[in-house]
């Protein structure tokens, strides 16, 4: 729609001038101040929380935002390992994840809307984390359904633009509509609403400001509207050409701010008839959302226009910082986007902020920080003003001359006795306030001595935290001792255990010996295998040595020499016999001897273990039996000190309640007190007011009487009257206000000091209460840890003796097991000793029985030569 139709008139309605620039903030010069309210408004600030999403629901996200919307409180809790937050932020408004369109707008929105349209200058923004639902809230759902009734998801704008068409068409008014819809992308300011075929490039668009810190923008296209569509339509299409992006955390999310404005000017009657223009205006201003780069996934482009967006964001956020503490300095011109809203933080537009958040854990910093901006801006405050067009103004009301003005020379004779009796009333209320004051006087003594006792009980409770204190000293000293003692068993225990550590590596010892004679006796049984066999085969030699001697030697001296040889070899036999009993012999002492020292290696082991057992449970159980009963007195004493504690509160608190109830009464005696004063104060004025009005009209009824007779004589009568009466009106009323001032400033000293006794008493209990609470805590603490370190030293009593029955039994264990392999290597030794033995004898037996037999066999043959020799010799004879 080309701009020229700015020209067009509505149905019905009058061609009003219109301002040729658009206006954004600072005074605006085609406005009168016909309506400026002294008093200052505070930014209204409502909260929104979405539903949370798919990919929430799908991930089962903890929700961390909770909404109450009957107490207008948000709160965002989170108790982890690693995080715990518990705040709470009351708003204006407060609206949850199941929060319709329709109820935020009424609720919020349309309240400005009808100031809009009174000639007030109104904004609405929504401002919170990208993907929180800010441009779902202010746009919606565009249009209307079938039956001509808006979507049910339709946004603020819309709903907007029906209730201001609606109310305009109600009241059949006059009036003349603008609209206007601009972006505001990378610092750069864009028309939207020119179309492709302008000539004039988007830079002819510039954020410019006037003499007077206005801000206006020139070159801004301004379309005169005149029906709902058309501003359906101009919103469709411009949103259109906003800058959009899908993001991880929004599909469709705004890399811009936008602000779409409506300006209405209404043709109306002022109250003397004469006409006026009302300018009212609009602004719906949907800004881009914060975001973090790591979790939106903007890289490049989308990261420089997400930096952008931050940057003015964060401008956006010192402004509300610097407004809300009163700051000398406010951050205007930092950015363009606070040029454009400086009207509406602290300037003369009534705003209202629409703080959307996310109820996603991941989402909390983001949350926590918008949360912190909008609870600020609502200490932003603004000055409203009714917009009128230039050239009209409602006049000054026009004052007729009045004839009463010469005619107040009033008589007040009857008043100066009735203001006599009433002087001696308030002299009488004044000396029964001297009394009251002297009770004060005397209950703020008592109150003092109350005090003065109440720091005597502080005394003596310091003294007594104070002895506490110095038992918990004592108390731990004890502990510390007795984690000493403790300690020092604990070394005996290990000084024990070192010495079952010798025996066991003395039982080493005892087995490696067992061994090496084990491996000695085997050897000597070699040797002694080897030295039998070497005789055996010296015996064989010999035999056949003996055997050629017979064959050569056939005489008689062989059988002497045979019998010697026979005797020999016997006696060596034997003598092997009896080196090999001997061996035994002594093979049995040694193992007999180790048998014996065994038994006596363990029973000494054993009795060691037994005795050193049994004084560590000596010395386990009396230290056991010393923590019991120190844990026993300490319960007492803690005990009993709490009792104290509790005892001398509780009669603190009843001084302070009583006190408090002295004061609070004193207060409303003293208030009513006052309440009389201004009273009577004001029966005063009314009765003066009264007489000089009956006054007046009988003076002026005298005076026209009088007039009519001696107008000279009435002149001088009436000044003299007049004189005199005036002169004692005002003595009286002096007399009187300095009366009333006095007591009023006795009555102020008598607030001023039960205030401040009433405050220092406060402050008194407080700290008593903060100290009592200290005190309690420190109780609690070292109770705390000192039953812990009880515990602990009852714990470890109690580990020991079973550590020291399991080293027992353990000790015992391996002592049977040494004694059992002992046992069984020795009765091994034996076995083979026996088995070598009967070997050896066996082998002695056989070869006696084959040297008799070889014996017998050689003297037969000798025998046999020895007959042959003979014969031979009788054959040769």
């Amino acid at each position: 729609m080309d701009s020229t139709k700015g020209n067009h008139q509505r149905r019905g309605s009058l061609g009003l001038p219109w301002v040729s620039q658009t206006q954004w903030s600072g005074e605006k010069p085609s406005r009168d101040s016909c309506f400026n309210d002294d008093e200052s408004v505070n930014v209204k600030v409502v909260l929104r929380c979405r539903p949370p999403n798919e990919d929430e629901v799908k991930a089962k996200e903890p929700l961390v935002i909770s909404c109450d919307e009957q107490k207008h409180e948000v709160s965002a809790i989170l108790n982890t390992a690693t995080k715990q937050t518990n705040r709470t932020f009351i708003f204006d408004k407060v609206f949850g994840p199941s929060t319709q369109q329709k109820d935020l707008y009424n609720q919020a929105v349309a309240p400005l809307v009808d100031d809009a349209l009174e000639g007030y200058s109104c904004t609405v923004f929504a401002y919170g984390q990208t993907g929180t639902g800010k441009t779902y809230t202010m746009e919606g759902e565009v249009g209307k359904e079938k039956n001509g009734e808006l979507k049910k998801n339709a946004g603020v704008i819309p709903r907007a633009v029906e209730q201001i068409f609606k109310k305009l068409e109600s009241e059949k008014a006059e009036y003349t509509m603008k609209v206007t819809f601009i972006e505001l992308y990378n610092e750069e300011i864009t028309d939207l609403l020119s179309s492709p075929e302008d000539e004039e490039p988007k830079t002819a668009v510039k954020l410019m400001e006037d003499g007077k810190s206005a801000v206006f923008i020139r070159g801004l296209q301004e379309e005169t509207v005149y029906s709902e569509d058309e501003i359906y339509r101009i919103l469709e299409d411009g949103s259109a050409k906003k800058h959009t992006a899908e993001t991880l955390l929004n599909k469709q999310s705004n890399r811009s701010h936008s602000i779409f404005s409506i300006a209405v000017q209404i043709m109306g009657n002022a109250y003397d008839g004469r006409e006026v223009i009302k300018c009212g205006k609009l602004n719906l201003v949907d800004l881009a959302g914060s975001e973090n780069i790591l979790r939106s996934g903007a890289t490049e482009g989308r990261a420089r226009e997400a930096g952008e967006i931050n940057k003015s964001l964060l401008t956006l956020g010192r402004v509300i910082n610097a407004l809300a503490d009163h700051s000398g300095h406010v951050p205007y011109r930092d950015s363009k986007l606070t040029r454009l809203l400086r009207d509406s933080l602290g300037g003369k537009t009534k705003t209202c902020i629409i703080a959307t958040v996310s109820p996603s854990l991941q989402c909390l910093d983001e949350t926590l920080s918008t949360l912190d901006y909008a609870f600020r801006a609502k200490n932003i405050k603004n000055r409203p003003e009714v917009n009128q067009k230039n050239g009209i103004c409602i006049p000054q009301e026009q004052y007729q001359p009045n004839d009463a003005a010469q005619k107040r020379i009033v008589e007040l004779e009857g008043l100066y006795s009735n203001q006599q009796k009433l002087t001696a009333d308030t002299g009488e209320k004044l000396a029964k306030a001297k009394k009251d004051l002297k009770k004060t006087e005397q209950s703020l003594s008592e109150v003092e001595a109350e005090y003065s006792q109440a720091k005597e009980n502080i005394k003596q409770k310091q003294y007594l935290i104070y002895y506490l204190i110095t038992s918990e000293k004592a108390l731990t000293e004890k502990a510390i001792e007795l984690q000493a003692e403790l300690e020092k068993a604990e070394s005996e225990v290990s000084r024990l255990c070192g010495k079952i550590e010798n025996n066991n590596h003395r039982e080493g010892n005892n087995q490696l010996v067992l061994q090496n004679f084990q491996n000695q006796l085997a050897k000597e049984l070699e040797l002694l295998n080897a030295n039998i066999a070497a005789s055996i085969s010296q015996q064989a030699q010999q035999l056949k040595a003996v055997q050629e001697t017979q064959k050569l030697f056939l005489s008689a001296k062989s059988k002497n020499l045979l019998q010697k040889l026979k005797d020999k070899y016997v006696s060596d036999v034997q003598n092997l016999a009896d080196t090999a009993e001997e061996q035994t012999e002594n093979f049995h002492v040694a193992i007999g001897k180790l048998n014996s020292e065994v038994p006596k290696c363990s029973s000494s082991i054993m009795d060691l273990v037994v005795k050193i057992s049994s004084d560590i449970g000596s010395i386990l159980n009396g230290l056991e039996n010393n923590l019991t009963s120190l844990e026993l007195k300490m319960k007492t004493f803690l005990q009993q000190e709490q009792q104290n504690q509790s005892q001398t509160y509780q009669a603190t608190q009843v001084i302070s309640d009583v006190l408090l109830s002295y004061f609070k009464n004193l207060t409303t005696s003293v208030s009513k007190l006052v309440h009389m004063e201004e009273e009577l104060q004001r029966k005063y004025s009314q009765q003066i007011c009264s007489f000089e009005k009956k006054y007046e009209e009988l003076a002026a009824n005298e005076g026209r009487e009088i007039l009519e007779k001696v107008a000279s004589l009435l002149a001088s009568s009436h000044a003299q009257r007049k004189q005199l009466v005036q002169a004692e009106f005002e003595f009286l009323q002096r007399c009187a206000n300095s009366r009333a001032r006095h007591l009023n400033k006795e009555f102020s000293n008598i607030i001023d000091c039960t205030c401040s006794t009433q405050e220092e008493w406060t402050s008194f209990i407080e700290g008593t209460k903060v100290h009592h609470t200290e005190d309690r805590a420190m109780l609690e603490t070292w109770k705390g840890c000192i039953e812990e370190s009880l515990r602990g030293c009852v714990k470890i009593s109690n580990a020991v003796p079973e550590q020291w029955r399991n080293a027992q039994e353990s000790l015992i264990s391996q002592q049977a097991a040494n004694t059992n392999f002992i046992d069984s290597i020795i009765k091994s030794g034996i076995e083979r000793h026996e088995k070598v033995d009967a070997q050896l004898s066996a082998h002695v037996s056989s070869i006696l029985a084959e040297t008799e037999l070889a014996i017998k066999n050689v003297l037969s043959s000798s025998e046999y030569l020895l007959e042959l020799d003979i014969g031979r010799k009788g054959f040769d004879r």
